[in-house]
This record gives C-alpha cells, structure tokens and sequence, in this order.
C-alpha cells in the first residue's frame, strides 16, 4: 500500500489470530503552538466492538465520523458484518468527497482521509480489519501483510515488514507497533506522544 494521509499522523492497525492492536498519535499541529486530539474512535454494542482510525485534514475527519455516527445508528441492517460498516464508512468518504472536494481543490488542498475501520460484528467468524481510501472504496487488510499504517509510514513499515507475522501474540504485536511509533516520532517532528492505544 501506498503512503496512505498526512504526514503529520501516525495510525497503526495490526491484525494477527488473536485479535487487533491500534495505536494513534495525538498530535494535530506542532510548531510555534501544540494541539493534540483524538484520530481514533470507538463504538460498542449487543454483539458488535469496532474502531475508526483516520488520517488527513482534521474538518474532514469530524465530518465523515459525524455523518457516519448519524447513518450508523439508523442502518441497523449493516451491525452482522465489519464489511457492511466499512461500506456505510465509505459512502460517508465519497458523500463528503463529492460535498467538499471543488471547493478544496481551489483552494490547492487535496482530499486526503485515509481510515482504518477494524473489529468484529455479530456474524464475522473472526475479527477483521480494513482501509478505506479517500475514493470511497476500501481493502482488508491481513493475512500476507497483517497491518497498515496511515500518515508516515516510512520510517515504521520496514520494522513492521521485518517483525510481524499473522501468528504473533498481541502483546508482541503492540510492542513492535510501539517500536514502529517510536522510529516514526524520533524521525518525524509532527508525530509524537501521546497516544491513543485499542
């Protein structure tokens, strides 16, 4: 995959048998001032835990998450399988795109959300984990390359390409996606602590 966002983020989703590890930096702008916020959120319910990583321009991010929290809520067609929720997702992505991108391509800016959705839904045998590109159209992620990496993945994808197998535990996976953070933050002045762990 390509580099997927903004070089300013730092989103890590990791799938190996026995489940998923999501790590997220905060930061949202650095230089003369510091700003820190959510890229991640989470939603749970009867039968459902699933979570929504993003990367890009932070207006965009609030807007497809609010408009996909809205459709979430009345499609409960789409709560038996993570696939159907990565479809709602990305309708919200090309309804934002189709609202948002004339007036961001004037003003020389790109439409750039990059989203990892990843959990488990009532009739998925296991847990899965997808991207969802600006376009609107997404992938799963796993089990040859068992993670993906949003916004600067330069610096963290060759310790992860190196370390990371489908059969590694959790708790190995988190340490070597911390080991990959870290590279990225030492080599990246917008990426740094803290961050959001799932």
């Amino acid at each position: 995959y390509e580099n997927a966002g903004d070089p300013m983020t730092f989103c890590l989703g990791i799938t190996v048998d026995q489940g998923l590890v999501g790590i997220a930096d905060t930061r949202l702008l650095s230089g003369n001032e510091s700003l820190v916020g959510r890229k991640t959120a989470t939603y749970q319910g009867p039968g459902f835990s699933f979570f929504v990583m993003n990367s890009g321009l932070r207006s965009l991010r609030d807007k497809v998450l609010l408009n996909f929290e809205e459709a979430f809520v009345r499609a409960t067609e789409c709560r038996d399988r993570l696939s159907k929720v990565a479809d709602l997702f990305a309708r919200q992505v090309r309804n934002m795109a189709e609202q948002e991108r004339p007036a961001m391509e004037s003003a020389n800016l790109r439409f750039n959300i990059y989203s990892l959705v990843g959990g488990q839904m009532s009739d998925d045998t296991t847990h899965r984990l997808f991207l969802v590109y600006p376009e609107g159209n997404w992938v799963e992620i796993g089990p040859d390359t068992p993670y993906q990496i949003i916004g600067a993945s330069g610096f963290g994808k060759p310790i992860l390409e190196r370390s990371v197998t489908r059969a590694d535990t959790m708790s190995y996976a988190f340490k070597v996606g911390i080991l990959a953070f870290d590279a990225t933050r030492l080599c990246a002045a917008d990426v740094d602590f803290p961050i959001d762990v799932l």
